[in-house]
Order: C-alpha cells, then structure tokens, then sequence
C-alpha cells in the first residue's frame, strides 16, 4: 500500500496537469471581501427623532412657508389679467358666422369684430395670449410627428422628411415643409387690438411680434436652410402644410429675420402644451415712455380674421391679456401650496405637541411593577 501511494505521489510530480485539472474543480467563495465597505462597517449616523426635534421642525416649516404662501397668492392676485372667447360657437357671439361657414377650400377669409370693455388699466408691458381648450397637443403620436433635423436646417431632411411626420410627409408629390401634424395645425388666427377713445376714435394698439419665443428655439433648434439668403429657392422642390394658407416662406416676408422656420409664431406653436387647455405667447404690448397706462380702462374691439376652426372638435378659442410680475404670470397655485402644507405643518405640531404634554409620563425613579 505504501509503494502504490508513493507511486501516485511520484505520478503527479511527474505530470502537473493533473494536478491543475483536479484543482479546476473547486468553486470560488462569493463571500464579500473583508473590507469596512463591502462588511457595512462604515462609521454612519442615524438621526434619532424625538420630541425635542421633530416638534421644532413642524413648527419652523409651518412659520417659514405660511408667509411665503401669503406673499406668492397676494402678487398673484396682483396681476391683472382680462380673457374673452372668440370661438363663435354661440349665435350671440360676434364670431358666429365665421365660425358656422367656415371651409379650408375657401380662399375668402371672415373678419369678426369683438368689443369688450376693461374696467382697470394694466400698466407695464401687457402680453397677449391665444388660448385653446380641448387641443391635445400631449397625445403621443402628435408628439413625435416632426422632424428636428429638418426645422434645424438640414437640407437632406429637408428633402426627405422623417417617417414620423406620416400622413403629413409628402404632399403633391414633394416633400412637405415643415412636415408633421404639430406644423400642420399651426395657428393661424390673426388678432389686432383697437381702443375707442373719448371722442369715439378708433386707435390700433401696436402690437410686437418678436421677442415672443425662446432664445435657444430662436437661435439653436430652428434654423432655415443654408445656401441661400433667398428663402424662396431655398424651399424650392418642397410644398406648403396640407392647412396653411401659405408657404412656410411667406410668414412673413417683411422681415428676414422672422421668416421661414425662424418665423416666432411658428416656433412657440411648435414648443407643444402638456394640457389639453393651454396658453401660448402671441404679442406683447410695450409700455408707453409717458405715465399713461399701456392700456388705460375703456371700451375696446378685438379684430379676428378667423382662420382656426375648432368647433369640429368641440373645442374653444380665447383671447387673453395679462400683466406679469417678478414671479411670472397670475398662478395662484403656488401660494395656495405653499399655505396648505405651512398650516399642516403647524396644526401637526400643535397636536402633537399636545400628545406629548399630555402622555409623556415617563419617571426615571419608577420602580419595574411586578
């Protein structure tokens, strides 16, 4: 027996691949090294919540954001704000007609006129808003409808659109520019603003139509094609939105600057809304250098060339303006939230408060009942 274990011995000196063979074998430990880390022996602290910390933190958060709620509802209240329909869905409303013989094969466009009354003056800078409701800008599909690439500038999208722009891809046999249904159901209304002074004269309020979009749209994501300042050969080889009236180098052919896909109307219609009832930017009305307000209270007409049909999906169109402050437009949200939670915090702390005082008999000295 020992001359055959010797033997084996002698046998794996001579080939150490056995050896390595049999050790191949053995399963490697999935124990976590011994490290402060990986043992969870890090130094740590856990905050121990007691009376004495919690009781403070309910009260100081209920001090803190009370009056914060108070100073955000009471500037938003501040803010003036004046909003009127247009949609013409009632036959009281002076865009009835416009809005009951409406037809995209029309070439003749409809003028309602809408006068309204303010009862305060706005003072500073009053901005202009267009309203929809009913519009879900947020639905999935009109979402990805457009082609980035193409409103940046980029000549080969601009000749072969994305697929995502489908059914509003091509269009007579060319390729759509701006392609996708977000660019198709651009808002095409066309507001002007008239004060009725004293003496019954009708004085157009001047309106400012740049300025209105966001400086990286403006200047980062739309851009027209390069090549060519002419924007006419620029589009050419491409055809106009299914419902435009016109081509995307006619929105406005006075200013360079703000025509084709860096006009501003077009570029804040294409930053789409989350709601289906939303406002967009349309105009802004500058502050006059005198002390007179920018609009003074009186009687006043909106003008409507009516080019936005929405009854036929049971939606409603306004016309607002609104004044601002430091913190934005009127949104009496923020400071509702903010009081609600300062009151729910206080109201915790003084009940528990009371809890405490009233249950916390703890004694030190009691003897353990047996």
């Amino acid at each position: 027996m020992m001359a055959s274990s010797y033997n084996a011995k002698e046998e794996d000196a001579n080939h150490p691949g056995a050896a390595n063979h049999a050790g191949a074998g053995v399963v490697k430990s999935k124990k976590p090294d011994n490290t402060a880390f990986k043992q969870q022996r890090l130094p740590a602290w856990q905050p121990i919540l007691t009376a004495g910390t919690v009781l403070p933190a309910f009260f100081v958060i209920g001090l803190i954001f009370i009056p914060i709620g108070i100073g955000l509802y009471v500037t938003s209240n501040n803010i003036k704000e004046f909003e009127i329909d247009y949609t013409g869905a009632n036959i009281d409303n002076p865009c009835y007609n416009c809005a009951k013989n409406f037809s995209w094969n029309s070439t003749a466009q409809c003028v309602c006129t809408v006068p309204f009354t303010l009862e305060q003056p706005f003072e500073s800078n009053v901005f202009m808003y267009y309203g929809l409701s009913n519009f879900y800008q947020n639905h999935r599909r009109y979402v990805k409808s457009r082609d980035d690439s193409q409103l940046n500038g980029d000549r080969s999208a601009l000749t072969s659109p994305s697929k995502e722009c489908e059914p509003y891809r091509k269009g007579e046999g060319s390729p759509i520019a701006p392609c996708g249904a977000i660019a198709n159901s651009l808002f095409n209304d066309t507001l002007q603003l008239y004060h009725i002074d004293s003496n019954g004269t009708f004085n157009e309020i001047p309106l400012v139509k740049k300025g209105i979009a966001w400086w990286t749209d403006k200047h980062v994501k739309f851009r027209n094609p390069g090549g060519n300042n002419n924007l006419t050969v620029a589009f050419q080889g491409t055809s106009k939105p299914v419902n435009w009236r016109k081509p995307v180098f006619e929105l406005d052919p006075e200013d360079p600057e703000n025509n084709g896909f860096i006009n501003e109307d077009f570029i804040v219609w294409m930053r789409t809304a989350a709601l289906p009832t939303f406002r967009k930017l349309y105009r802004i009305i500058q502050k006059k250098p005198s002390t007179t307000p920018t609009l003074p209270s009186g009687k006043y007409f909106l003008n409507v060339t009516y080019n936005y049909p929405v009854l036929s999906f049971d939606g409603r169109k306004r016309m607002i303006l609104s004044t601002i402050s430091w913190m934005g437009g009127k949104n009496p949200f923020l400071g509702i939230a903010y009081i609600t939670v300062g009151s729910i915090c206080f109201f915790l702390g003084v009940v528990l408060l009371i809890i405490h005082h009233k249950y916390d008999n703890r004694n030190n000295n009691a003897d353990i009942p047996n």
